[in-house]
């Protein structure tokens, strides 16, 4: 039986909705995950939920450890993720508010630990990531999102940034150029560590506020947040969704 882990991102450090059968403290080859892991029951499929910033929020995107929050899930049987995430908007049709499936991302991050063989390293260890997003995961988003209406738009570019400070304007309109879509601080490392592990991943992505420069106006922290909590029952309801569908069974 399938066993799904959520990872939980910005507006989504806990998970109301969840029966919590277990809450378990695990330690990883790579150190501790993010939080201990919330063993339980969604809808009555079981699932596994991790906050991948920790319970309250408090752990910086550069500084996560996504290895052991990627390793701590593969010990625990996980056999697909479904990974959300807060985002920012640069292409024309991933405006605030919208959700969206990318299938493809571009790395700007660095000094991050990217792989789980950096110190046991050999030539069979070139992982192809030439499609980082799993396609059967991506579909089945995309499936829940339809059959409630809230139509998650199929496809885009994620860049992802080091954090934790916003991005300029500038870097936005390279980021355009460079043909991204949606911009966020979390997607890298998580993916190819996924894939590295053979789990099955995809991103959910939440358009919290077009990023910087596109509307002219400087960020507000309090109008993100403002955006995401209007959101978050839709992000619960499509995993929801996702949880139920005979495909990930």
């Amino acid at each position: 039986m399938s066993l799904i882990g959520i990872i939980g991102g910005s507006g989504l450090s806990q998970y109301p909705g969840l029966q919590i059968d277990e809450s378990r403290d695990m330690e990883t080859a790579f150190g501790m995950p993010s939080a201990p892991l919330r063993i339980g029951r969604l809808n009555q499929h079981q699932v596994v939920f991790l906050p991948r910033h920790g319970d309250n929020h408090h752990i910086a995107p550069h500084r996560i450890n996504y290895r052991a929050n990627i390793d701590a899930l593969r010990q625990l049987g996980v056999s697909h993720i479904l990974a959300v995430a807060a985002v920012g908007g640069i292409s024309e049709e991933y405006g605030p508010g919208t959700l969206a499936v990318p299938d493809q991302l571009i790395d700007y991050t660095h000094s991050r630990e990217v792989s789980f063989f950096s110190d046991a390293f050999s030539a069979d260890k070139h992982i192809d990531f030439t499609y980082p997003y799993h396609p059967a995961v991506r579909e089945a988003i995309l499936e829940a999102g339809r059959k409630l209406t809230l139509n998650p738009v199929d496809g885009g570019t994620y860049g992802a940034v080091q954090g934790p400070r916003l991005e300029t304007a500038a870097e936005i309109r390279r980021m355009a150029k460079d043909g991204c879509d949606l911009v966020g601080m979390t997607g890298m490392p998580e993916a190819y560590l996924a894939k590295e592990a053979g789990i099955p991943y995809a991103t959910l992505a939440v358009v919290a506020n077009w990023a910087a420069g596109v509307t002219g106006s400087e960020l507000s922290m309090a109008e993100i947040e403002q955006t995401l909590a209007g959101g978050i029952d839709n992000v619960r309801a499509l995993i929801a969704g996702v949880i139920g569908l005979p495909s990930l069974r």
